[in-house]
């Protein structure tokens, strides 16, 4: 099966399965940003407890967040882990969004120049990008993660786990409509199906709605990046 044909199949059957996920969770912008930040290296609930936590305190306004001190932040985030490093990142990136001219200014700029923008904010590396672009920016980006990879190496794309980002990014880009609907849930669908049955060690194959998809002709390299 061609790879165009096979993402496709995997969509199709995954949504057919699953139904809409209605990603991402967050009543804003911000928060949906701030969100993709704190989800790094830990699972959505410690999020939610740490996004609470701000909301209780009227915090989630770019202003307050940029004028907050870094070490109440830390303590209020501390539900999502790594609480120092990531209150670094929520000031690193508040700040620069407050000098950008706030979220209205970035509707104005293109989404190549936007991505490039956004990685050479402090901490904010490709998948983090790529969510606040897809769920906050509602731009058509394709956001990559560990399921995707799991998913896919195991449906046919040898060495997935191994390929570079901007590499895997492009396979889905390059072979998939460009449509924000599309990759959004395509992305929460395969979050869905890792967590429930693509498991890392002893995966749940019999019943999967994509049990026998199987992507071949693809060339892939194993160069990590970023």
């Amino acid at each position: 099966m061609k790879l165009r044909q096979c993402l496709m199949e995997i969509f199709q059957r995954l949504f057919d399965f699953y139904g809409p996920q209605n990603w991402w969770p967050g009543d804003s912008p911000l928060e949906i940003s701030i969100g993709a930040i704190l989800t790094q290296n830990t699972n959505w609930r410690n999020v939610e407890s740490a996004l609470d936590n701000l909301k209780q305190r009227d915090l989630l306004e770019i202003n307050k967040l940029a004028e907050i001190d870094e070490l109440e932040l830390a303590r209020l985030i501390r539900p999502a882990g790594y609480f120092n490093i990531k209150a670094k990142r929520v000031k690193s990136f508040v700040l620069w969004l407050k000098e950008m001219g706030g979220f209205d200014r970035l509707e104005k700029i293109d989404t190549g120049r936007l991505r490039d923008m956004l990685l050479q904010v402090p901490g904010i590396g490709y998948e983090t990008a790529d969510s606040i672009l897809l769920y906050a920016l509602e731009r058509p980006v394709f956001v990559v993660d560990a399921y995707t990879r799991r998913v896919l190496e195991r449906h046919g794309i040898t060495n997935a786990t191994k390929m570079g980002y901007e590499h895997l990014r492009s396979l889905f880009e390059s072979n998939l409509p460009k449509d924000v609907r599309l990759f959004n849930e395509f992305h929460a669908l395969f979050v869905r199906v890792g967590k429930e049955r693509c498991h890392k060690k002893s995966p749940k194959c019999e019943g999967c709605p994509i049990a026998g998809v199987e992507c071949h002709e693809v060339q892939v390299d194993t160069v990590r990046e970023r």
